[in-house]
């Protein structure tokens, strides 16, 4: 069973969507289920995984009511504030929602690069384990050697990292993110989403063979157990098609043994995220 464990739902508004800017404009209109279904149909995937894009909690609300309305969606990784003084009633009342399988927060467009290490921010993140909720951390390669920080202090709890960090593949810069990388997947807890890639590449102009190096990264320092493959739809279509993305990493995966193929395209996700299939 394949699955699409990282992909966003939105109707659009200028306004709320403000990181959409004009270079981004075919982004710039509603993305819905009714738009996915077919894509994951024609591509053989089972189910996804819908993905915060926005920091309210009516954001949250909106993707667990698509999750009731859309069967395929398998589960929706929400936000809620987790620095709020009120943060346990906040997720004792979402972990209510069998569909919410974990939690989100942009801390790549966080000013302060130390975020991940606020104390009440940590405070909040201590009490998902609790509520057997996930942590999916979107970050930047600068913000790496935090993340190694932060996933030290909480052992038991699981995270994934989203988009391989986002390294500079355009550039086709490999370090230091190479080193961080593997510094990070030392911590058994620690998931990686092969996912967000196309649009840190070329938009127009990549190449498969742009995306080996980073890929041979993190396939070497998560192995196939704790590899997870996701589309990041609709901002992947900035740079390629559903097919050409979601067949970048499959074409790559070609290399691993079917077991492990069938771990990364799906099994690992069913396991993270506790989906039911």
């Amino acid at each position: 069973m394949q699955i699409d464990a990282h992909q966003h739902f939105w109707q659009y508004s200028p306004t709320a969507y403000d990181w959409i800017d004009n270079t981004m404009k075919p982004l710039q209109q509603d993305y819905l289920p009714e738009q996915l279904a077919p894509l994951l149909e024609q591509n053989n995937f089972s189910g996804s995984v819908a993905v915060q894009a926005l920091q309210t909690e009516a954001e949250t609300e909106f993707l667990l009511n698509l999750a009731a309305e859309h069967d395929f969606i398998k589960g929706v990784v929400g936000w809620t504030d987790l620095q709020a003084a009120n943060v346990e009633t906040k997720l004792a009342k979402l972990a209510q929602n069998p569909k919410l399988k974990g939690l989100r927060h942009v801390v790549q467009a966080e000013p302060d690069d130390q975020f991940l290490l606020r104390p009440e921010f940590l405070r909040g993140i201590s009490l998902l384990q609790k509520f057997n909720l996930t942590y999916d951390i979107l970050i930047y390669p600068k913000h790496l050697p935090v993340a190694t920080e932060f996933v030290a202090k909480f052992p038991n709890q699981p995270f994934v990292l989203d988009h391989i960090a986002k390294p500079f593949i355009k550039d086709q810069i490999l370090l230091p993110w190479a080193q961080h990388i593997r510094e990070l997947a030392q911590h058994p807890h620690v998931y990686c989403k092969l996912s967000g890639m196309v649009t840190e590449a070329d938009w127009h102009n990549w190449q498969p063979s742009d995306f080996k190096p980073y890929l041979d990264v993190v396939t070497e320092a998560f192995g196939p157990e704790r590899l997870i493959h996701g589309s990041d739809w609709p901002v992947c279509t900035l740079a390629g098609t559903y097919t050409e993305v979601m067949n970048l990493v499959r074409e790559y995966l070609n290399q691993f043994s079917k077991t492990d193929q069938e771990k990364i395209l799906g099994g690992n996700a069913i396991r993270f995220y506790n989906l039911a299939v």
